[in-house]
């Protein structure tokens, strides 16, 4: 796999969590498109980030632009949404796309934030029966924190759990993400593994308010890197 021949889409890419990850993307070198529902907006973001980066790397279109032209496509619109966008794709997924599914469906209740479990049991596991049957997908990036994606100085030193039950699509996936730096991927499994990884989304947030931090994130210890 080449850095440079990587196509990166992104699907409600224009908030904090999809700007980051265009942002760190970019600078690994991917070819990089941020999508949204209005051209515009994409547009905002993608010049605010380029601004970062001192150069017009990232691209910018509707969300059916960022599918069609993308390998790796990313979910990153909030779960409430997700159903309703990934419907409105249809037909506009190339052959050998990949969605990444980074949402968490939570839910924020006099200054609580709680786990809203779908049906299936996980966000990822409900959005992967909206898919057209031959688009596998991946869920990665669960619980990395928005503003250190975004800051281009930052040391990201965590890992990304990454769970399917497509191995190849996995497997291309976790060597994809090796190219970021300070991003370590880590095989979590088959899909069922997302019911995991999205509470610990939950638990996250709530170490970090209770110890008034902003960057926890999650490393484990023992892997050969």
């Amino acid at each position: 796999m080449n850095i440079n021949d990587l196509t990166v889409g992104l699907i409600g890419g224009t908030g904090e969590e999809g700007r980051g990850l265009a942002l760190r993307w970019a600078m690994a070198g991917a070819q990089v498109v941020i999508g949204s529902r209005v051209a515009e907006r994409a547009k905002e973001a993608a010049d605010e980030l380029n601004q970062l980066l001192g150069e017009a790397k990232i691209r910018y279109g509707t969300n059916e632009a960022a599918v069609a032209g993308s390998e790796f496509v990313l979910l990153t619109v909030p779960f409430a949404y997700a159903s309703a966008t990934l419907e409105s794709l249809h037909g506009h997924w190339r052959a050998d796309a990949v969605l990444i599914d980074i949402t968490v469906p939570v839910s924020f209740e006099q200054g609580r934030v709680r786990y809203v479990e779908p049906a299936e049991g996980s966000a990822s596991e409900h959005l992967k029966t909206l898919l057209p049957e031959n688009i596998p997908l991946v869920a990665a990036f669960k619980t990395e924190p928005a503003h250190l994606l975004l800051d281009p100085q930052a040391e990201l030193d965590c890992d990304t759990l990454v769970a399917s039950d497509n191995k190849a699509a996995k497997a291309r996936v976790i060597e994809a993400i090796k190219f970021i730096n300070g991003l370590r991927p880590v095989d979590a499994g088959v899909l069922y593994s997302a019911r995991c990884l999205e509470r610990m989304t939950i638990l996250l947030i709530g170490i970090n308010r209770r110890n008034k931090i902003k960057d926890g994130r999650f490393r484990i210890l023992g892997l050969s890197e």
